[in-house]
């Protein structure tokens, strides 16, 4: 399969999953009108269709806020904006992306926006640092494919549902908690709309993350592979990956909401409870799966991390 055909199939996958996130809702929405009465339900409903609508045409912005970047110029950060003009030139990108940064030591990245006439590239300080010019410019070449493939307007678009989704749920725990369900006088159900209440206040979230890591998954993949067309050097990322995925250092701001935008997992856990459920609900693909593909695609081996000795012949 082609990466214009891979692309497309990820279009015809990314419908699917909006109609999902269409079907949550639905089933969110039905779940508060039959446990309290259909003022709640509007209420609520009036209040997240308006956040949705904010958060949408203020995504880029939020984002940022939320991770903590902070646009940078061409003479503040010369090398790493002419290494992303660089990139976006070969991926024949119309307009540079904005450059963001991020103080933070942990190596990471991300690109966001609308379209790519409202994309950015945010990139940590940690990772400018740690990046010589060959890796840097092919995870900058990543974040760039995210831009041209349009995954952009996606993921901000699946940051938004999971927002509005996380505040509805939100509202509705609170209602259920401190309101309770209506009583039977009122024309409630009493025990069971709380019942119900709790449920959808539990379950809608979880539903809205399963979802947002079924579009990461598969995009980050495609971004890798669009990055080496690019840049011509499969190597290059691979080495990049390999150095993030070595790193243990956490990032220090970040939220669900958010995490599925980064190049890797920024809610990675080495051990404990996600690590014992092998990467059930991580939001990417695991790095050294990535770096493999990568490895098969360039016809070179990486050597095994210190942490891990080479087979023995």
């Amino acid at each position: 399969m082609t990466l214009q055909q891979q692309i497309r199939a990820n279009r015809v996958r990314t419908t699917f999953v909006l109609f999902g996130f269409a079907i949550l809702v639905g089933i969110f929405t039905a779940a508060v009108y039959f446990a309290f009465q259909p003022g709640v339900a509007g209420f609520i409903g009036i209040i997240a269709i308006v956040y949705g609508i904010v958060s949408w045409f203020a995504a880029g912005a939020m984002i940022a806020a939320a991770s903590g970047a902070h646009k940078v110029t061409k003479e503040q950060q010369p090398e790493l904006y002419r290494a992303l003009e660089n990139v976006g030139i070969a991926a024949g990108l119309a307009k540079t992306p904005d450059l963001y940064m991020i103080d933070d030591p942990s190596p990471n990245a991300f690109a966001a926006g609308r379209d790519p006439d409202h994309a950015y590239v945010a990139v940590t300080t940690g990772l400018a640092k740690m990046m010589d010019k060959r890796e840097l410019e092919g995870l900058l070449a990543h974040e760039v494919s995210h831009i041209r493939n349009r995954d952009v307007r996606l993921m901000s678009l699946a940051a938004v549902l999971v927002g509005v989704i996380a505040l509805a749920s939100d509202l509705l725990m609170r209602i259920t908690i401190f309101g309770g369900g209506s009583d039977e006088r009122e024309g409630g159900l009493g025990a069971v709309g709380v019942i119900v209440g709790l449920a959808a206040a539990v379950l809608a979230p979880v539903g809205a993350t399963l979802l947002q890591m079924s579009l990461s998954r598969r995009r980050e993949y495609l971004a890798d592979a669009s990055a080496v067309e690019i840049t011509g050097d499969a190597e290059g990322l691979a080495m990049a990956l390999a150095a993030l995925r070595d790193d243990t250092q956490p990032l220090h701001t970040v939220t669900r909401a958010t995490a599925h935008l980064y190049i890797e997992s920024p809610l990675r856990d080495h051990k404990g409870l996600r690590s014992s459920l092998g990467g059930m609900f991580d939001t990417h693909p695991p790095l050294e799966d990535r770096i493999a593909v990568l490895e098969k695609m360039g016809g070179f081996t990486l050597p095994a991390p210190a942490s891990q000795p080479a087979t023995a012949q």
